[in-house]
């Protein structure tokens, strides 16, 4: 299912509204000022309970390479995110999502988790938060195994605030090493319908 819509006839209140009902916005390109909505036949969710940390992972992190932060530079991790890479030559995040995500981000419900060396911010992932669910949307590295170190402690804020569902929109081979899941429209209608009986979980 898609859409197309102008940024001047979204509001942050319809964007909070469209997840809660299973819609997330995307754009054609970073220079495309429209977005559409999208509802995939297959979700992509990581369930909390399967999440999967390989060995290798937990040994790097064991040495701790990363200074892991929680919402201290939105604008670095969104701008990270939206840079072009050898492997990722172009990216959805126009100025319409960047602005609407801001104002999520003001509002409590944009959340960043970041790896920060040297004083540099070297990978990250934001989302957002509604409900008892996260909905994550999107991550980037400028170190090695950076983004994954931050989905990891994403993921054990999310189990100690007691969230219910992490939406990852689409599954790749990335994701599916830490255990994300394909589930059907209507499987993931019944969790996000239980993630949206909750009162707003707090992430900090």
């Amino acid at each position: 299912m898609t859409k197309r819509s102008r940024k001047d006839r979204i509001t942050p209140e319809i964007l909070l509204r469209a997840y809660s009902i299973g819609l997330f916005p995307m754009a054609e390109s970073a220079d495309d000022p429209e977005i559409f909505w999208v509802e995939p036949d297959m979700r992509g969710v990581i369930p909390l309970d399967g999440f999967h940390v390989s060995k290798s992972l937990k040994k790097t992190m064991a040495k701790n390479p990363f200074d892991i932060r929680f919402d201290t530079d939105f604008d670095g991790v969104i701008s990270g995110c939206a840079e072009a890479t050898k492997d990722r030559p172009s990216t959805w995040i126009n100025s319409t999502i960047r602005d609407l995500y801001a104002a999520l981000f003001s509002f409590g419900h944009v959340h960043t988790v970041e790896a920060w060396r040297d004083g540099g911010l070297v990978g990250g992932l934001y989302g957002v938060s509604l409900g008892s669910a996260f909905f994550g949307e999107s991550m980037f590295s400028r170190a090695t195994d950076a983004s994954k170190i931050c989905l990891v402690h994403l993921v054990e804020r999310l189990k100690t605030r007691g969230f219910t569902l992490l939406d990852t929109q689409f599954t790749t081979d990335h994701l599916k090493t830490f255990g994300a899941i394909d589930v059907p429209k209507g499987d993931y209608a019944a969790l996000l319908t239980r993630a949206m009986q909750s009162e707003n979980l707090p992430f900090n």
